[in-house]
């Protein structure tokens, strides 16, 4: 274990740090608060450390577009950032809020914020409550943005590199994306698209998923 801590990357070591302050403020925000939860700390860390709580972006929006109906997609961002643009399927839970919720601790839980810290914590308040199930979609809605909705590939690429990016390309104008190329000079231009801003996609479906047979259409948030 003390190894395996020493030898995690510097984004990794912030992430762990951000993810024990959390925590520590979790627990001493309210002294007096007699609901305890009790913590198998060697558990919780070794699963942080081996990242095998944690769902990759590709792997999810192949579970959307296939439609699998095992996990609950829970968006912990506030209600503003939410009904501006959210994960297909997914629902709006703050992290105060998740042991009062409808989840049940027998099913399939990924769990995404702006980054990985808040669904850190929020893994750590569900597994240390016996949601077993409890999953961080890694990255959150930044890697949704730049390996979804916006991939890049560089112009210069090589032909496997091309290759991939015309799979990805397939998934992101599913979900409403603009794939990009990019220049040696640094400049971007989205392919087939006359500009090169941003612009998430329009919210078309309601929270929670969609209804039966729309595997074929465009999904553009919830």
């Amino acid at each position: 274990m003390k190894d395996k801590l020493l030898n995690l990357n510097t984004s990794k070591k912030m992430a762990l740090a951000a993810l024990l302050l959390g925590i520590i403020a979790l627990l001493i925000g309210n002294p007096n608060n007699k609901n305890v939860i009790p913590v198998n700390a060697k558990e919780l860390s070794y699963s942080i450390v081996i990242a095998n709580d944690k769902i990759n972006v590709v792997v999810l929006a192949d579970w959307l577009i296939k439609e699998k109906k095992d996990f609950v997609l829970v968006d912990l961002r506030t209600e503003k950032e939410f009904s501006e643009y959210c994960i297909p399927g997914s629902q709006n839970i703050a992290i105060e809020d998740l042991l009062t919720s409808e989840l049940k601790r027998n099913e399939k839980i990924v769990l995404y914020g702006a980054n990985d810290i808040a669904a850190s914590q929020a893994w750590f308040i569900l597994k240390s409550s016996g949601y077993k199930g409890a999953f961080i979609l890694d990255g959150g809605m930044n890697s949704w943005k730049n390996e979804i909705l916006f991939p890049k590939l560089a112009i210069n690429a090589s032909p496997e590199q091309i290759n991939a990016f015309e799979k990805i390309k397939q998934v992101s104008l599913y979900f409403g994306g603009k794939p990009q190329l990019i220049s040696t000079a640094g400049s971007e231009s989205i392919v087939s698209q006359p500009t090169s801003l941003q612009v998430m996609p329009k919210i078309a479906a309601p929270a929670g998923g969609s209804s039966k047979g729309a595997a074929k259409k465009k999904k553009e948030g919830c």
